[in-house]
């Protein structure tokens, strides 16, 4: 009875003209068309997980099968998007050694993880640095050019000063035009990549205004797009209000970082918005119902935005309860999961901006040195995995009813199309054609 609500409601937003279907080659590229991902003319849903360590792990042979481990499982639970790191910058088993000299047997395992994601036919946002100072960061960067004789002042100068910012392009250039060891395809010619994040969580705390990330966002989505037209981009944004929306900046959680999601969004070659939600770490001294209370209203504002302001899709691109909060319980993970999925699948359902969500973070077995607290291992039967299933079941049952219609459109188009062409022969028939 529910799937034939859902098919009812779908087929009145079809005739009134709220959804339309677009025909395309299918060359396996994600697009965003509207506030609605598509694949091959057809809505596409990212029903996913965050795995950072997919790279790090792949680099060593030996480790692989954790990487294929991770994918199977997560495609057994119905799961289509990974967001992981392609960035590595200094210390210890790098990526990139130092500006422009790169670690091959890095690379390698990334050549990995986008062939085996490809075996396994889930898509990939590839994240190419880290606002913070784990695998290097925005300050290794700056250190890197006040080694080189660079008078720089603050970590925030990765998103001012030319010669960083020559770094970061650079790195850009080198990511998407690397050839796949494993497929013989170049990244920015890959459809297995859904999408290129510019920045893990971009924070510019030192200008509170947001005209410097605005403008190094600007910068950076024109060069990203003057290589790469084939696949989606995004910036890596949290989801703070900025000045642009004065009105909204209540919501925000009581931090000032210098983004504003609705100007961020807005800059030409940012295809989708992306929010995260960690209201157990921004409101951590409040109650379970204080934090869900506002994570209810921090996920209806931003998918709101996102379908009237920005016109885009939007990704719920982290979230999660840890285990290492005061007073856990799996009951409480599994409300937080319970309403994000809530938020996105009650907007998907009515063609609306809410394209999927990805928690954070997936793991497997005998991976004890990335547990964080957030961790869910699917290999091991859960609640929470039960709850991530379902979602991807009554997404998937959407996609379904969409292509259906999208076939019966066709249909009816196709036998529009023959009764034109039949009347069109009737009314010739007899007639002397030509001289």
């Amino acid at each position: 009875m529910r799937h034939l609500t859902l098919v009812l409601l779908l087929t009145i937003l079809i005739h009134q003209g709220c959804l339309h279907f677009h025909v395309e080659a299918g060359d396996g590229f994600i697009r965003a068309r509207g506030v609605q991902f598509l694949l091959n003319g057809s809505p596409y849903y990212a029903n996913g997980f965050n795995a950072y360590w997919l790279m790090y792990t792949a680099s060593d042979p030996s480790q692989r099968s954790k990487v294929s481990a991770a994918f199977r499982e997560a495609a057994s639970h119905g799961l289509t998007v990974a967001r992981t790191w392609a960035f590595s910058d200094g210390g210890y088993s790098p990526l990139q050694y130092s500006p422009g000299s790169y670690n091959e047997q890095m690379f390698k395992g990334l050549d990995f993880v986008i062939a085996e994601a490809r075996r396994y036919g889930i898509k990939l946002i590839l994240s190419l640095a880290n606002n913070y100072d784990s695998f290097g960061g925005k300050k290794q960067y700056v250190n890197w050019a006040r080694s080189r004789g660079q008078y720089l002042t603050s970590d925030d100068d990765f998103f001012r000063h030319p010669v960083v910012k020559g770094y970061y392009k650079n790195h850009i250039k080198t990511v998407l035009y690397r050839y796949n060891s494993f497929t013989g395809i170049h990244y920015k010619d890959d459809p297995t990549i859904m999408a290129w994040e510019l920045m893990n969580e971009p924070r510019c705390t030192s200008d509170p205004s947001g005209r410097t990330i605005q403008a190094w966002i600007t910068e950076m989505a024109s060069f990203v797009k003057s290589i790469d037209r084939n696949h989606l981009l995004e910036a890596g944004l949290e989801g703070f209000y900025g000045p642009s929306t004065p009105q909204r900046n209540r919501l925000n959680p009581g931090l000032k970082i210098g983004t504003d999601f609705i100007a961020n969004n807005r800059i030409p070659g940012i295809d989708f918005a992306t929010a995260h939600a960690y209201p157990d770490q921004w409101l951590s001294s409040s109650s379970d119902q204080s934090q869900l209370s506002f994570l209810n209203n921090w996920l209806d504002t931003h998918i709101q935005d996102a379908q009237n302001i920005l016109r885009k899709p939007i990704l719920i691109a982290e979230f999660g309860k840890s285990w290492k909060d005061p007073g856990f319980s799996t009951y409480q993970r599994d409300l937080v999961f319970n309403t994000v999925y809530y938020k996105i699948y009650s907007s998907a359902k009515r063609g609306g901006a809410a394209a999927g969500g990805l928690f954070w973070q997936l793991l497997t077995e005998g991976m004890g040195n990335f547990r964080d607290g957030y961790e869910v291992v699917l290999g091991q039967p859960s609640s929470t995995a039960n709850v991530i299933a379902q979602q991807a079941h009554k997404l998937n049952q959407i996609r379904k009813i969409f292509l259906r219609m999208r076939n019966v459109e066709r249909w009816k188009r196709a036998r529009a199309a023959r009764a034109k062409r039949g009347r069109w022969q009737g009314g010739n028939k007899g007639k002397r054609i030509g001289n």
